[in-house]
């Protein structure tokens, strides 16, 4: 065990978790304000929900003793054998603890589902979000961390290249998130009203939370304190740089004029672009992915409107998409002289056999999210139920599902909130309409 190494790891694992809180702040601000904290919860609440999962369930099925290449057995069940004084038996993270590998993958697997919830913001109902964040997470997640992290995994063995989560993040949650919007349905008035945000200052103070946690996300797959891990937090600065110069160049093109949003919407294309790459690629390298990721993902939030799928905040045209470009340009840009546990890509000489490959985990990973998480939003739409009523989408998420309000600016809506509170205590509050200020 290397106790520089550890304190890497456990530094690291702490800058992930930080990122939830980070993208509740970025969705948050993007929403009405009648539904900033519901949007708030979807991320914060994760943290809590997953975290339980992931020691009891979870871990194992992702990291436990391969069976097939398709999923990991039942041994670490509880985080029974998660020792602290000796690594993983299958060598994942060889100088450092068990536990400390253990905990690092659990911030990766509460902020994974977290960003499925912007696609469907503002129109779903608490409960069926539980039931569907934790059926995904053991039937989807888990499986695919397995098949790409495990050394057992059969995209693993099959040599394709997912630093820190192309594939089992980004691509992961952006098709899902895709099917979720399919069978929610749109929000009310969508194509035909202006749904403003409500307070882009909580976006961008998200997006800087983001962009620096992301370098525990993406360094701290290193698994050490060492080189690699240096080189990995450079390519995470410059892919999220290129992202956003990237998108604020097509804005400029198009518009006249770069956006707040718009800037901090590509730095996340660019986090998400980079991240599957940024331990095999070089500097230029990263701007290049950085650059593709901004560019490409300010194209593809637009499909929303040509197909008519009410992404609410654009998760699959920027996480899907992203991580569909990082994947794919791994296989171009990757090279063994930076990780010589990778392979080098098409500009190193590699060939197209990286890329092949890199087409393949891009493949089955859509093809197998894409068809459970259908199964599991129409198990829970049919059960729990996804959507609220369209009186509570009216009122919005903070009243109907938690009985509070975002912003208590006026006497008005300082009474609301008495009688949102009062509603805690069983009272009803049918008639209580709450001033939206930032509402279009």
């Amino acid at each position: 065990m290397d106790t520089g190494d550890t304190a890497w790891v456990l530094l690291c694992s702490a800058l992930v978790l930080f990122m939830t809180p980070g993208l509740a702040l970025f969705y948050g601000g993007m929403v009405r304000s009648k539904n900033v904290l519901g949007t708030l919860m979807h991320s914060f609440f994760a943290m809590g929900l997953i975290s339980i999962l992931w020691v009891l369930i979870g871990y194992t099925l992702a990291f436990g003793p391969d069976h097939g290449g398709l999923i990991g057995g039942l041994d670490f069940l509880g985080f029974h054998g998660v020792s602290s004084n000796a690594p993983h038996p299958a060598g994942l993270g060889a100088t450092i603890p068990h536990s400390s590998f253990a905990i690092f993958q659990m911030m990766f697997a509460i902020i994974t589902p977290a960003l499925i919830t912007g696609a469907f913001a503002e129109r779903i109902k608490f409960s069926g979000y539980i039931v569907f964040m934790s059926l995904w997470l053991l039937l989807v997640y888990a499986p695919v961390a397995h098949w790409v992290w495990h050394p057992d995994g059969w995209l693993f063995k099959l040599g394709a290249l997912d630093f820190a989560g192309g594939t089992v993040v980004h691509i992961n949650a952006g098709i899902a998130a895709l099917v979720a919007v399919i069978v929610v349905g749109k929000r009310r008035g969508f194509g035909k009203e202006a749904f403003v945000p409500h307070n882009l200052t909580l976006t961008i103070l998200g997006t800087g939370i983001l962009w620096f946690g992301w370098f525990g996300f993406n360094a701290g797959s290193a698994l050490g304190a060492n080189g690699l891990a240096a080189s990995a937090f450079l390519a995470t600065n410059l892919g999220a740089a290129a992202g956003a110069v990237g998108w604020a160049l097509m804005e400029s093109m198009k518009d006249r004029k770069a956006t707040t949003l718009g800037v901090a919407s590509g730095a996340v294309a660019g986090l998400v672009a980079i991240t599957p790459a940024s331990g095999y690629v070089g500097p230029l390298g990263a701007i290049a992915i950085g650059l593709l990721g901004g560019v490409i993902c300010s194209w593809a939030v637009s499909l929303k409107f040509r197909f008519g799928y009410d992404d609410s905040l654009d998760v699959v045209g920027v996480h899907m998409v992203g991580g569909l470009v990082g994947a794919l340009a791994t296989g171009i840009f990757s090279t063994a002289a930076i990780n010589e546990f990778g392979a080098d890509g098409l500009l190193a000489g590699g060939g197209l056999a990286l890329l092949g490959k890199q087409a393949v985990a891009v493949g089955a990973t859509l093809a197998f999210s894409f068809i459970v998480t259908m199964i599991i939003c129409k198990v829970v739409d049919a059960t729990v139920g996804l959507r609220v009523t369209e009186e509570d989408e009216i009122t919005g998420l903070d009243l109907s599902q938690h009985s509070e309000v975002g912003y208590s600016l006026s006497e008005s809506s300082g009474s609301s909130m008495s009688h949102a509170g009062s509603h805690a205590e069983g009272h009803m509050v049918s008639a209580v309409r709450v001033p939206q200020g930032g509402e279009a």
